[in-house]
């Protein structure tokens, strides 16, 4: 059988043609493919190299090194630390590139680049360099990097309120950055974010963040405003309530983010230890309560205790009935004296509140002498109400009255200074404290209303 040549799959006119193009049309290969629709690149440039060799001639060629001396280096390092130029212009002037002046400065005893800026350590001393020298220049170095943490950790203290002794590797990025910005004027940036852990780009990021204008500042004044006009006493959900009242909607973190940036922060008090009196003076009713501190309707279930307050004119005493319902305080009375009067007196006013109803609501009250004198008793039988105690020595069957007076004292009484004033000042705020707590202060549970606003909202009568 005898072999048949097979026929090009392209003429030498189509390769011409293809050739042609290619030089007439800006010596593209895929534009020639694209246009004509033949052939691959790599075909069109065997066909280009066989028509017109001498299209991909190459002329290579080595320029003569030119050597600059130690003084023209030691110069433009100068130049480059004391930031006189740009990097840029000191490199064209000199007629070196930016990586070379760099490389000089790091080999140049004294003016060694920061670690995060080397990407090779092969940098040798320059010869003449004594032991002596590359010690005293290593211990410059340690000072420099001993200032540097002295420096950060002060910054720290006075823009951050951190703590002396924090590791700044474990401040948040925005943190780091304000730090930066503080001393950017005194050392370099590769120095700076070295020692604090802190990219390039992450900088940049939040410098730009905090340069943008803040779209919370009318929100800022509105908590600030709020915070202040509530005894300081919100927290970040009464806060976020009451924002939304003045149709200001912000997620909890926000709000939290927000008063932490202002300062606003809730004073608190140290746990005490738990204790009660142990002792028993007489029978006892039942406890009906029973920690059951939730009711259907108001005027269900009171509950009342005795607290003291002391200040530097002398000690306080307030007592409180409190409805169960939503936490309104139905009546109080306040005096210096914890007797028979002090807690009479409140139970009289409670009393003139359902004169005119049919309630007939439960008394819980621990086993204090105050609630077994005759006086208290004859009050509770005309009355017609349901005596409660708790269990002796067991204030938490007591609990929702206890936490009223805690919130009372977290809210009112630890957070202020009350050297200066008299007994009858004292009792005019914590009277006013109470009328606000009834009508004003928002609470999460009733809705993010105050108690009196929560009755009106369901139409019961305060």
């Amino acid at each position: 059988m005898a072999y048949v040549r097979s026929r090009p799959k392209y003429s030498d006119k189509q390769k011409r043609m293809a050739v042609e193009h290619y030089m007439n049309h800006g010596n593209c290969f895929a534009w020639t493919a694209k246009a004509l629709g033949y052939p691959g690149r790599g075909t069109l440039r065997a066909w280009v190299n066989a028509l017109h060799p001498e299209v991909n001639k190459r002329v290579v060629s080595k320029s003569k090194a030119v050597t600059h001396h130690r003084e023209v280096k030691q110069a433009a390092v100068i130049d480059l630390c004391t930031r006189r130029e740009s990097t840029r212009a000191i490199a064209h002037r000199v007629g070196v590139s930016r990586q070379t002046l760099y490389k000089w400065k790091n080999q140049l005893p004294g003016y060694e680049v920061p670690a995060s800026m080397t990407h090779h350590d092969d940098s040798s001393p320059l010869p003449g360099t004594t032991e002596l020298e590359q010690q005293v220049e290593a211990l410059r170095r340690d000072i420099r990097q001993l200032r540097l943490e002295h420096d950060l950790l002060k910054k720290a203290n006075e823009l951050l309120k951190k703590d002396l002794g924090i590791d700044l590797r474990l401040l948040t990025n925005r943190e780091k950055t304000l730090l930066v910005d503080a001393l950017r004027q005194t050392y370099m940036l590769p120095e700076l974010f070295a020692e604090l852990n802190l990219a390039r780009s992450s900088y940049f990021y939040h410098r730009g963040r905090l340069r943008s204008p803040d779209k919370y500042a009318d929100v800022r004044y509105f908590i600030s405003d709020l915070f202040g006009h509530n005894h300081r006493c919100y927290g970040y959900r009464r806060i976020r309530s009451a924002l939304g009242r003045l149709h200001i909607v912000l997620s909890g973190k926000v709000v939290r983010r927000l008063m932490k940036e202002e300062h606003l922060i809730v004073a608190s008090t140290k746990r005490r230890r738990y204790g009660s009196y142990l002792g028993e003076i007489s029978p006892a009713p039942e406890n009906v309560i029973n920690r059951d501190f939730q009711a259907a309707a108001p005027n269900e279930k009171w509950l009342t205790d005795i607290t003291e307050f002391q200040i530097p004119a002398g000690k306080v005493y307030l007592s409180p009935i409190i409805d169960c319902f939503d936490g309104l305080v139905v009546s109080w009375s306040m005096g210096t004296s914890p007797d028979a009067g002090l807690v009479n007196s409140m139970l009289d006013a409670a009393i003139e509140t359902i004169a005119h109803s049919s309630a007939r609501p439960i008394v819980h009250s621990d086993r204090g002498a105050h609630y077994r004198w005759p006086g208290w008793l004859s009050r509770v039988c005309d009355a017609k109400l349901i005596r409660s105690m708790s269990r002796k020595g067991c204030s938490p069957d007591n609990a929702a009255c206890e936490g009223f007076f805690g919130r009372l004292k977290t809210e009112l009484f630890y957070v202020r200074n009350w050297q200066s004033v008299t007994i009858e000042q004292f009792i005019e705020v914590v009277d006013s404290s109470i009328h606000w707590y009834n009508e004003k202060r928002i609470k999460i549970s009733l809705g993010s209303l105050s108690p009196l606003e929560y009755r009106e909202k369901l139409k019961f009568a305060a």
